[in-house]
């Protein structure tokens, strides 16, 4: 077995974009918590005949736009990224396929085959983020990977960022001389252990 990950990391400006979530159980109240907390003005609309307490208080706090009632394809309309959690194969499968006929994106939960996308773990640090992937395989090693960094990185590793960010705006000459200077500059940061 090929052990390949061939998915693309990109950040994507979730106050841009407007993101559904169907289904209001323990996994969208995941979803929802852990994409509001790496993008609390992210645009959310969450589609349930119910809604957990939990899931109540993020949208309360976050102004995310709440519909109690059953999914239905027109629920799509005018969204950039959907999510589905709910725990009925045949409504996944059918969002799944209504969302490629549009061309959605879309993250069955749970579903690799079902994903256009991964929700990976996410490491925030001021302006450094990390994303972790394990390709569908292993939410919990990404989870635990997550868990790491954030214990490693230093809360202060913003003001390195900002740091070289004003360094980087001294510097004369053309990109290719920045980069260079720039890794000069920092390659003292990596010490081989």
């Amino acid at each position: 077995m090929e052990s390949r990950n061939n998915l693309y990391p990109i950040f994507l400006k979730a106050k841009a974009l407007h993101v559904l979530i169907i289904g209001g159980g323990n996994v969208a109240e995941e979803k929802l918590h852990f994409l509001l907390k790496s993008s609390p003005d992210a645009r959310v609309t969450i589609v349930s005949p119910m809604f957990r307490e939990g899931t109540l208080a993020l949208a309360t706090a976050f102004d995310v736009e709440l519909i109690q009632e059953k999914y239905n394809k027109s629920f799509l309309e005018g969204k950039h990224l959907v999510i589905s959690t709910t725990d009925v194969p045949e409504i996944n499968v059918a969002v799944y396929n209504a969302c490629k006929a549009r061309h959605i994106l879309v993250n069955v939960a749970d579903n690799p085959p079902y994903c256009d996308f991964y929700m990976g773990g996410i490491v925030t640090k001021g302006h450094v983020k990390i994303a972790i992937s394990t390709n569908g395989q292993s939410p919990t090693t990404a989870k635990r990977l997550r868990q790491f960094f954030e214990d490693v990185i230093p809360d202060d590793v913003d003001d390195l960022v900002q740091n070289l960010n004003e360094f980087r705006k001294t510097i004369k000459g053309d990109f290719e001389h920045k980069v260079q200077t720039l890794n000069e500059f920092t390659k003292g940061l990596i010490r081989k252990i």
